[in-house]
């Protein structure tokens, strides 16, 4: 395909600009330098929440195309070198992204790189680029509804191009940690095995940026406990333990706590209060303040025993990040989740429970 005249000098001298400031130039480089699209489309693309590129653009599929084929053109008259390069969405599916929707996408994920870079730096750059990008959650002040359970809240995680509430998405067991300390921040998420960057859509810049991170709660308690040599951290962590105290209803998890063991009596009595405490701390939305597990509701108490095990005893959040989809992962791991249950659900030895009346 032959580019029109002006289209490949307006292409090309948005690519120049590129390559001077990144020394490789990309597809989105180029359109974004046209105007055809602001960074927030891309931002909404790259969440999955645009099934193709072109939805989004001022422009159709036919001038995209033309746009990457004048890209190509003054690509390799520069001797600039081509590398593949996969573009996948921050959803939940990890999805290969569209920038059209039709044909062959190479054109658009071609990625031109300078030949003055060195091995080192293009080994780097290919890297970055094949890793699976972070699970990308929005606050979002705008009313939404949860495609799976109709219900709504403060952030939302797009799945099957739909948008779902982080219970329906099995995130909610996740805590968040605002913005503010990188270092704290690049440690949790190292040491979470599940985790989602949070975003929120700045109004004044027309951008999307980073608000936070959800992590699990060990794996941030682990980031503070390896961090406590600054003061700071140990002031945020003592005004987290205090909150933390303030919003748990004692008396309601303990009534969980012995409610969980009468259903599952071989459930260790530490487990049995970790659940109770989880599911019912108050303001969490989790299935342990619902109205039927307040009423200590048998089925309401076993699905908090279920999403403990879930994430606690298999390998289940691993496979969402590894971009297994929900449902699969689920299939996958149902096996585990009722032996465990049929395991705690006989009655426990008489010797433990001797050696637990002792313990007091």
């Amino acid at each position: 395909m032959v580019a029109k005249p002006n289209l490949g000098r307006r292409v090309a001298d948005a690519a120049e600009i590129a390559l001077a400031n990144n020394k490789y130039v990309t597809f989105v480089d180029v359109v974004t330098g046209l105007r055809w699209l602001h960074s927030r489309h891309v931002d909404l693309w790259r969440q999955g929440r645009a099934a193709t590129l072109s939805e989004l653009a001022a422009v159709d599929d036919e001038r995209l195309r033309d746009a990457a084929a004048a890209l190509g053109e003054w690509a390799r008259r520069r001797g600039l070198r081509p590398v593949a390069t996969p573009y996948v969405s921050g959803s939940r599916d990890r999805g290969a992204l569209r920038f059209t929707s039709g044909g062959d996408q190479a054109e658009f994920t071609t990625h031109w790189l300078s030949p003055d870079l060195s091995e080192a730096r293009v080994k780097a750059l290919t890297e970055r680029q094949a890793k699976a990008p972070d699970l990308v959650t929005v606050r979002q002040e705008a009313p939404w509804t949860c495609a799976e359970c109709g219900g709504t809240g403060a952030l939302l995680i797009v799945e099957e191009a739909e948008p779902h509430c982080l219970t329906c998405a099995d995130l909610d067991h996740l805590v968040f940690l605002p913005s503010g300390n990188a270092t704290l921040s690049r440690r949790a998420k190292k040491e979470s095995g599940l985790s989602a960057v949070v975003v929120e859509f700045n109004r004044r810049r027309k951008v999307y940026q980073r608000v936070g991170v959800l992590v699990e709660a060990a794996a941030l308690a682990l980031a503070e406990e390896s961090s406590l040599a600054d003061e700071e951290l140990r002031l945020r962590r003592r005004d987290r333990d205090r909150v933390r105290r303030a919003e748990q209803d004692v008396e309601f998890q303990e009534r969980m706590a012995a409610e969980i063991a009468r259903l599952f009596p071989g459930c260790p009595a530490e487990r049995a209060r970790e659940i109770a405490e989880h599911a019912g701390q108050r303001g969490s939305g989790r299935v342990g303040r619902t109205a039927a597990a307040k009423a200590l509701d048998e089925n309401a108490i076993t699905l908090a025993v279920v999403a403990s095990v879930r994430h606690g005893d298999t390998d289940y959040d691993a496979l969402l990040m590894s971009g297994v989809p929900r449902r699969e992962a689920r299939e996958r791991i149902k096996g585990r989740i009722e032996a465990r249950l049929a395991e705690w659900r006989a009655p426990a030895h008489p010797a433990d429970v001797q050696a637990a009346r002792k313990r007091g």
